[in-house]
């Protein structure tokens, strides 16, 4: 008689479901820390391009760096190199970015020199955007494209999950972020059955070691200085709301505005004339706010509520108008860069105008109310917007105020144009 085999029914440490998720934690990992050593290299070039631009030179020569001749020049020839970066170089410093968002397909590996390129030249030229959207790009295409040679089964799609929430937690230095962006975008409902944080689970991994390999090398902070906010009165609700919407309805002149200047610049038909007079437009609002209104905004934002009490509420609004103004040209002219950051600075700007024509509205409120009211019509992500206005003060007990400020701001900017040209609108750049 044979003896017959039974199949082994011992219990396994991991469920299918975890073993389904265990090979992309290495993946993850590395596509997370490279994701930040990307961005600390760009980060870390362009910065030393600034100081030579805006310290070292004009010391060299004996001018200003801050009068307003030296920032007209130096913006207008950073104009002048992008336009020649876009012109020349192979790939044309990737798609138009004014039809980019801040998560999209793989780009071809061919353009990604030349979007480095054009986004050190404008940081570190003061132009008004940040980092976020062509880091992001970069970072997936590299993602993708040595993805596909270790792993070719895995989809794009999770490798642009991986690289975009890598990267976002390494620019906002945390992976909520990424947590809260993400389940706005690429884990939208559709026909994965999978839970919330299954679908979560690798790109939250890479969102990790993105964030800890920036804070451990860079230490990077949001925090504002600002009196402490004692906690939520009843008369902090309406203010909230008015001052949220408000700042919503700010951002949504910009949001109109947008196809407009887009449109303007791309009538000038090619990319050095398009960025070389752009670049001069922001040398002219440049002159015109001052120095606080340059570059992607978050060292000026720190150093604009450290001083305070040097701006009265004229002076507030100006700085929020001139960098909101700079926020669209430096985004439709051609530079390349994002929208969130500058949002931010504009964000706060607006708040403590509003702290200086009513007191009695505490300034964290106000700061935060306003920076997610601005991020609600410029990016159409709630909680992105949330997550930003409350990390700016690091003040948990701001969130049920700004909880309830999100939905009068809401309703006003949802189902409106947003900020992104449509690609069939656009003429390409290059």
């Amino acid at each position: 008689m044979t003896e017959t085999s039974t199949p082994d029914r011992s219990p396994s440490l991991w469920t299918p479901q975890a073993r389904a998720l265990l090979p992309l934690v290495l993946p993850a990992l590395l596509v997370g820390v490279g994701s930040s050593l990307v961005l600390l290299l760009l980060s870390f070039v362009a910065e030393r391009l600034q100081d030579l631009l805006w310290d070292a030179l004009p010391d060299a020569v004996g001018v200003s760096g801050t009068s307003a001749g030296w920032i007209i020049g130096v913006l207008t020839v950073a104009g002048l190199v992008v336009g020649l970066i876009v012109w020349k170089v192979p790939g044309h410093a990737g798609p138009d970015p004014a039809t980019l968002g801040l998560v999209d397909p793989p780009l071809p590996v061919r353009v990604l020199p030349g979007i480095a390129l054009a986004v050190i030249v404008g940081l570190a030229g003061g132009v008004s955007l940040g980092p976020e959207n062509p880091i992001t790009a970069i970072n997936i295409a590299l993602a993708y494209a040595l993805g596909v040679q270790v792993m070719p089964r895995t989809p794009a799609a999770d490798w642009v999950a991986l690289a975009a929430a890598g990267t976002i937690g390494a620019l906002f230095g945390t992976p909520v972020a990424a947590a809260l962006i993400l389940s706005e975008t690429v884990t939208s409902p559709g026909p994965d059955p999978r839970p919330l944080w299954d679908r979560l689970f690798a790109p939250l991994v890479a969102a990790g070691a993105g964030a800890l390999t920036t804070v451990l090398i860079a230490h990077p902070t949001f925090q504002i200085d600002v009196p402490a906010y004692s906690g939520p009165h009843w008369g902090d609700i309406l203010s909230a709301m008015v001052i949220s919407t408000g700042a919503a309805a700010v951002g949504l002149c910009a949001v109109y505005a947008f196809p407009h200047l887009h449109r303007a610049f791309r009538q000038l038909g090619h990319p050095v004339l398009m960025l070389t007079v752009g670049g001069l437009v922001l040398g002219a609002l440049g002159a015109l706010g001052g120095h606080l209104t340059l570059f992607k905004g978050l060292e000026e934002m720190k150093e604009l509520t450290a001083e305070a009490a040097d701006h009265d509420a004229g002076n507030l609004l100006l700085l929020a108008l001139v960098k909101l103004l700079a926020l669209c040209v430096a985004a439709t002219c051609g530079f390349r860069g994002g929208r969130i950051f500058p949002a931010v600075f504009v964000g706060v700007a607006l708040g403590m105008f509003a702290h200086a024509l009513v007191d009695g509205v505490p300034p964290a409120l106000a700061i935060t109310c306003a920076i997610l009211g601005v991020l609600l019509a410029t990016t159409r992500q709630g909680w992105l917007s949330l997550f930003t206005a409350a990390v700016v003060v690091m003040d948990l007990s701001v969130l049920p105020v700004l909880c309830v400020a999100a939905l009068p701001a809401w309703l006003l900017v949802t189902g409106r144009p947003e900020m992104l040209i449509e690609k069939g609108h656009s003429k390409t750049a290059g």
